[in-house]
């Protein structure tokens, strides 16, 4: 961040960065520069055009708002991709060997968005925040290229209870993408969140799983040979305790919950998938076993709710 200056916590600010449009580069690694007390997650986006070219810009929505920075409910204007995401002190990623992000001149991301979800304003310096990411980069091309594929959840967590918020979607697109980091994101009432690849609905492999309350960094995940092929399911649950006495609906500040699952994942050659989200209406309506508004799997792994 420029030397941004929120006033409010629960506030997103976003900042873009154009592109070199006569280079093509590969991003391979990214290095967070943030502190879990002031940034509560930072998310850099792939766009084709920011939502504003402004130095930085309010881009939460309905939340907190800073006086003097332009609006836009969203981080890009045209184009959006998640290239990376960070929380919770989580260390810095490197990519396999081979890997990268392609950005710039022949492909769709011509800027790239940071945006910084602030936890608080309490520790932000007079001059300002300078919370970020550091990329590691190289105009070597890459053979295999690295996309993310996220699942997300709307929904409402009843007071006193366990929920789970569940997620699935079909890969309609012929191609073969191959797993090799995830991520896990919820707020204060998550326990455990687990991906999966499903195959004829009831065949069951693990993605990765982990508890969202350490460090919510790209683990790796369970099995880096595991391939997903047109036709197969991804799927995503998180484990909810709602522990409180008032129901919680899903939202962007602290008070709210979220339920996210990344998926890293490479191709050979240019092409990632053209479709890289899959969000669902979440409980109490949707479920993965739910079969008029939810996912229609069945045979769910019993742990898929637990932690080793």
């Amino acid at each position: 961040m420029p030397f941004s200056k929120p006033v409010l916590p629960e506030t997103y600010l976003c900042s873009p960065m154009k592109l070199d449009s006569t280079q093509t580069n590969y991003i391979v690694g990214f290095r967070p520069d943030a502190w879990e007390k002031t940034a509560h997650h930072i998310l850099i986006y792939g766009c084709k055009s920011p939502a504003l070219q402004e130095p930085i810009y309010n881009c939460g929505g309905m939340t907190a708002h800073t006086p003097g920075y332009k609006s836009s409910f969203h981080p890009c204007g045209e184009g959006n991709e998640i290239v990376y995401a960070w929380a919770k002190n989580a260390p810095e990623l490197n990519l396999p060997e081979g890997v990268g992000f392609r950005v710039g001149k022949g492909s769709k991301i011509h800027w790239l968005v940071l945006q910084v979800h602030y936890a608080s304003v309490d520790y932000i310096p007079p001059e300002g925040d300078v919370s970020g990411v550091y990329l590691r980069y190289t105009n070597v091309e890459q053979p295999k290229n690295a996309g993310v594929f996220y699942l997300g959840t709307n929904g409402r967590l009843p007071a006193k209870t366990t929920t789970f918020m569940d997620s699935a979607c079909a890969l309609y697109e012929n191609k073969v993408i191959h797993p090799f980091a995830f991520r896990v994101h919820t707020h204060g009432l998550g326990r455990v969140v687990s991906g999966w690849k499903v195959v004829g609905k009831n065949q069951w492999t693990l993605l990765g799983k982990e508890d969202p309350q350490l460090p919510q960094m790209f683990y790796p995940v369970s099995n880096n040979s595991t391939l997903i092929t047109k036709g197969d399911t991804i799927a995503a649950r998180c484990t909810m305790v709602n522990y409180r006495d008032e129901a919680v609906w899903v939202g962007s500040t602290k008070l709210n919950e979220m339920c996210n699952f990344y998926l890293m994942y490479w191709v050979d050659g240019k092409d990632i998938l053209e479709g890289n989200s899959c969000t669902s209406v979440g409980p109490p309506i949707y479920s993965w076993d739910g079969w008029l508004l939810g996912g229609g799997l069945s045979n769910v792994p019993k742990e898929a709710s637990s932690l080793p």
